[in-house]
């Protein structure tokens, strides 16, 4: 991967594409796979806000059932089955456990109507390229299996549990990152940290950005047939820029949504209690942790603005507390927290936990401003899907016939595994100077460029330091700022790398990394400690 700045480059494309999370990524991609030439630009790094802020799931949405959603949860169920396809060294399947009680909103009969409802909407989950993949149909147990399984789950008027299957998404930021390689191998250019200032208009048609490099603080035009604004939670900001006096037909209401982790607490099964207002929290089991989570909240600020709170934590703290059924969680017992910001589509009737995660996507020639197109609201889970229907209205505002998606049926980059279990094991025997923890690790988080990091580390002895639980090697780090434009400390530990997504490293590992990047990306003194200075902001949780 190399950075559009970084080599020669045009400056017209067919698309333009504002944004570099998920919903952008995936826009770049199945336009890259229509034949169209694309840029796109990220003013932070790829993947850095809301899709780095997920519960890591690729998943129907059994909650949305509540709401008669049944489009939205078809959708999002064969999507699931598509990214367990395509992206199968990243998702995988794990068992849910929804725990039933003597009440009206949490009792079998509800419970097990849903459940089939589920299992018929997700009626394709078998045809998985990989039958390793394939997801069961779910089954109830009793109170006391229940308990069995799961001690978490709080006894009191516990009358069984369902279980059942959704899949895991075991590193968002790479695989959003995977999505984006496979868009620069079929031609797009990308760069991160490349804002967006403004946009080229004459007579209320936009035909290009005006784009600052912030690495190199050097600024550049670049013209396109249609720009494509997939901003997320700045995506009213961005129209701002566009033309602020025009009137908007719609609108975006913002959504914090946290997650903490701790120690290990329950068992091997995701587990998803109501709450007393009818929100869900949940307890997963991740990277032999547990991942909680989420809140949601209105947030009304600038998306700019946005911290994780030490009242989001306590709020989140003290609902896992009034739902499970373990000793009594404590803000010391938080390893590490995160949040983002969930850009939903505001019908201005629904608090933001009932709002549909359903996406839009929005002709601004409607408000008198052409060659600009919005896209809004939106779930990880669906963006594939999004995106080929954003490209649909690519292919009429072209008058370009561009075919139909093929994003479904091919491997993303990397990625193209057969069967992630034998894959494994082959690695285990080519590569015996590394443990079990280390192959597994790298191999599922790298995909078949894992074989580039296992040579860094065979040829430069040092690189083969394991540098956490996980298996972690030092290598990556080199890796990730050669090959995936990692320009910062904050890129290499939470976005492309483990090492600081379960919380501070320790010292020792810490100083590595950061002396390692130092060489590697040439930093003076005074860059470095404002390196530190940054992410310690992240791992400290906040008073």
């Amino acid at each position: 991967m190399k950075r559009l700045f970084d080599e020669t480059f045009e400056n017209h494309y067919d698309i333009i594409v504002i944004g570099g999370g998920i919903s952008g990524v995936c826009v770049a991609y199945e336009a890259a796979t229509r034949g169209l030439k694309v840029a796109l630009f990220e003013k932070g790094d790829f993947g850095q806000a809301t899709s780095s802020a997920t519960s890591k799931l690729i998943h129907g949405g059994l909650r949305y059932l509540k709401n008669m959603e049944l489009g939205l949860v078809r959708e999002s169920l064969t999507e699931r089955r598509v990214w367990e396809n395509i992206a199968p060294n990243f998702v995988y399947p794990i068992p849910f456990m929804v725990p039933s009680f003597s009440n009206l909103k949490n009792n079998k009969v509800v419970l097990f109507i849903g459940m089939l409802l589920y299992d018929m909407l997700s009626y394709d989950k078998a045809w998985t390229w990989d039958k390793s993949k394939k997801l069961p149909l779910h089954k109830t147990i009793s109170t006391g299996r229940t308990l069995k399984l799961e001690t978490c789950v709080p006894n009191t008027n516990l009358t069984g549990s369902s279980i059942y299957y959704d899949c895991q998404n075991i590193n968002p930021e790479r695989l959003t990152l995977g999505v984006l390689n496979s868009a620069i191998k079929l031609g797009t250019k990308a760069a991160n940290y490349a804002k967006v200032k403004s946009f080229i208009r004459k007579d209320n048609i936009v035909s290009g950005v005006n784009v600052i490099d912030l690495i190199n603080q050097k600024e550049y035009s670049f013209t396109a047939d249609l720009t494509i604004n997939c901003t997320g939670p700045w995506t009213d900001i961005v129209l701002d820029s566009a033309n602020s006096e025009i009137k908007k037909e719609h609108h975006i209401r913002r959504s914090e949504g946290i997650h903490i982790i701790t120690k290990k607490l329950c068992n091997k099964h995701a587990i998803t209690i109501m709450t007393k207002d009818g929100r869900h929290v949940m307890i997963m089991p991740w990277r032999n942790h547990s991942l909680i989570g989420t809140t949601d909240k209105v947030y009304n600020g600038n998306p700019d603005d946005y911290i994780v709170t030490h009242e989001s934590i306590q709020g989140l703290i003290d609902e896992i507390n009034e739902n499970y059924g373990f000793e009594k969680l404590k803000y010391s017992d938080i390893q590490f927290a995160y949040g983002g910001l969930r850009p939903l589509v505001d019908d201005q009737t629904k608090e933001t936990y009932e709002t549909s995660r359903k996406y839009e996507i929005f002709d601004n020639a409607k408000e008198g401003l052409d060659g600009l197109i919005t896209v809004e609201g939106g779930k990880y889970t669906t963006s594939r899907k999004l995106a080929s229907q954003v490209i649909k209205v690519v292919s009429k505002k072209l008058n370009r016939n561009l075919g139909i998606s093929i994003t479904d049926k091919r491997y993303l980059a990397d990625s193209d595994i057969k069967n992630m279990e034998s894959f494994i094991k082959q690695l285990v025997l080519r590569y015996p100077q590394f443990s079990e923890a280390t192959i597994n690790y790298v191999g599922r988080n790298y995909g078949l460029q894992c074989h580039t990091i296992f040579r860094l580390a065979i040829y430069d002895k040092p690189l083969a330091k394991v540098v956490n639980d996980d298996g972690e090697i030092l290598a990556e780090v080199v890796y990730v700022i050669k090959k995936e434009m990692a320009y910062t400390l904050s890129d290499i530990l939470f976005r492309r790398t483990g090492i600081g997504t379960l919380g501070f490293p320790g010292g020792d590992t810490f100083n590595l990394v950061v002396n390692t990047a130092k060489e590697q990306l040439k930093w003076d003194d005074k860059r470095t400690q404002e390196e530190i200075e940054k992410v310690m902001k992240i791992f400290n949780l906040p008073k």
